[in-house]
């Protein structure tokens, strides 16, 4: 792999390892964990910007993708993930993936790609703070400029937790909320709400919609209890009705992260939604906004499915990974989803 993942990964096992997650993460997520760690966004190389577009890329009228609002902000019900652009892919266990992504998503094609998700509505992604660089020189040269829902890790240290929320802000961030596999750990290890309620409190601070993410239900579940005023929930959803998904009598909690099993009847990077119809029937109860990822099972469901599963079962926007090539797609298949989903139970809470 390139020099800049080898020093990611190096930095994994030190600063991860240190807090007990470096053994139990997946390599994919020991990089985008360290990658946040560092905290700084790749300075961009050059200048030089890839011109605007000079026609109409899609023929998908304005306005078509409905949107929603989280604390003022208006939202596209669909969001571009960032794991495609910043090269962290659940693989399975084909290790070429990631560096592959790389190789294909250049600094044009990352243009290319947000040009064509704003102009078919999309209006917003979903990053970690190592995407920052192409996405901050995008914002600087088009306008309107798409806006960033970005992950930080928990810090317990209150002053560390106000840097690292502190360089986000910086680098233009509209939402921030905790990394779903750092706040899985925290909890799998018997962690507390109380850092959750910190960085929700330091992030208000700073005048931004704040948010939690998670892949396991056992968090949303507590910050309800505890009633932290969180404005918005990051949580997983896809159906279980896919070949690699783990058997349902072999589920654990927390077992997305662990390293992959000789059991290939365990979760071997393949499955981050461990109790789907649970969850649909608690976040059913909860009025916060819910914003649901991995709604394709890391490319296992066809968002025919994905899509139209994750918005009947109550998710107010969906954040999904898309190549330049599934962009337009995967926008007409959202707006007949929503349409579709327009008489669910779980009332829309954005």
């Amino acid at each position: 792999m390139e020099e800049r993942t080898d020093r990611r990964c190096f930095l994994a096992r030190g600063i991860l390892g240190a807090c007990g997650f470096g053994l139990a993460a997946s390599l994919e997520e020991q990089i985008l964990l360290a990658a946040m760690e560092e905290g700084k966004a790749k300075p961009a190389e050059t200048e030089n910007v890839p011109p605007p577009p000079d026609k109409p890329l899609t023929d998908i009228p304005p306005g078509s993708l409905p949107c929603g609002k989280i604390a003022g902000i208006s939202l596209s019900r669909l969001i571009i993930g960032g794991n495609l652009i910043g090269g962290w892919a659940h693989s399975r266990d084909l290790i070429y993936v990631s560096r592959l992504f790389r190789e294909y998503n250049t600094e044009a094609k990352v243009f290319q790609t947000l040009d064509l998700a704003m102009a078919c509505g999309i209006n917003t992604i979903q990053l970690d703070p190592a995407c920052w660089g192409v996405i901050s020189k995008y914002n600087r040269h088009r306008n309107p400029k798409i806006q960033t829902i970005v992950c930080v890790p928990l810090e317990e240290d209150r002053k560390k937790m106000k840097e690292i929320i502190q360089r986000q802000v910086d680098m233009g961030a509209t939402m921030i909320y905790s990394h779903g596999g750092v706040t899985d750990n925290h909890f799998m290890h018997g962690g507390s709400t109380e850092p959750l309620a910190q960085m929700v409190d330091l992030i208000h601070e700073q005048k931004l919609p704040a948010g939690v993410g998670s892949h396991s239900l056992q968090i949303p579940m507590a910050c309800e209890r505890d009633k932290i005023p969180v404005d918005f929930y990051m949580k997983t959803l896809h159906t279980d009705r896919y070949w690699s998904a783990t058997p349902k009598e072999h589920r654990k909690e927390y077992d997305w992260l662990m390293p992959n099993a000789n059991d290939h009847n365990a979760n071997n990077d393949a499955m981050w939604c461990n109790n789907p119809e649970e969850t649909a029937e608690f976040m059913e109860k909860v009025e916060k906004p819910w914003l649901a990822f991995k709604v394709l099972a890391a490319g296992a469901i066809h968002p025919n499915v994905g899509f139209s599963y994750a918005f009947r079962n109550g998710a107010d926007f969906i954040v999904v990974g898309m190549f330049d090539f599934q962009v337009e797609a995967d926008v007409r298949i959202a707006i007949e989803a929503i349409q579709k989903a327009a008489n669910r139970k779980r009332p829309w809470r954005a």
